[in-house]
């Protein structure tokens, strides 16, 4: 899928996505190191470095240890498995790139990592009972998503579709196409916030944070 700039569009596109770079660097490394050790640690590993709603509810009720809130943010760079990192970093590209040339590289990590953790407190909200332990990108990228929405709401996305024996290239507004992607996470939200290893509940979430956050980009940005 290629980023088409929408018509009128005069944002600094021309800028180098080193931020979009340099994160998908770590969040590779780090799948890296944990694919070389022992795979009897996994687990334990990704307890270390993820969260559990339902111990951090027991942070958020004044018990438990108050450096386990960090998880929040650690669980964002661990992933359960190399298809659930590259769909991560898929979105990440697609999207990120445009949102880190129109705010910054500096302003588009800190959206990343703090709409993440916010994102993922969702799931310690809503499913304060779940002792799952919680990794992955997908509040962060989530985020991201909802930023180029709000950012961009009148660009194209350029996309290939099946047409019988072929591929048609074409350009479908990016409302269209993050629309029907949030119409997906929330189906899966509402019928069921868990599937297997996968939070709904952060997606909806880091979208809904990261469209608010364009809105406030736009109202108190410089462009």
């Amino acid at each position: 899928m290629n980023v088409v700039r929408g018509t009128g569009d005069r944002r600094s596109d021309g800028r180098f996505p080193v931020s979009v770079i340099g994160l998908s660097v770590v969040l590779v490394a780090v799948a890296v190191f944990d694919a070389v050790l022992p795979v009897e640690g996994a687990a334990t590993r990704q307890a270390a470095l993820g969260f559990s709603p339902v111990d951090l509810a027991e942070v958020l009720g004044g018990q438990g240890e108050p450096l386990r809130a960090l998880g929040l943010l650690t669980a964002l760079f661990v992933h359960g498995s190399g298809l659930h990192l590259g769909g991560n970093l898929a979105y990440l590209w697609v999207f990120g790139i445009p949102v880190e040339r129109a705010i910054g590289g500096f302003r588009f990590l800190v959206a990343f990592v703090l709409l993440g953790g916010v994102a993922n407190l969702s799931v310690v909200v809503g499913t304060p009972e779940l002792e799952r332990v919680v990794v992955g990108a997908s509040g962060g990228v989530s985020a991201i998503i909802g930023l180029y929405l709000g950012l961009f709401p009148t660009r194209r996305l350029g996309v290939w579709l099946p047409l019988g024996l072929f591929l048609q290239f074409a350009r479908i507004p990016a409302l269209l196409v993050i629309g029907s992607w949030f119409t997906l996470q929330l189906l899966y939200w509402v019928f069921g916030p868990m599937s297997g290893a996968v939070a709904w509940w952060t997606h909806v979430a880091g979208f809904f944070a990261g469209l608010t956050t364009a809105g406030l980009f736009r109202l108190f940005g410089r462009r």
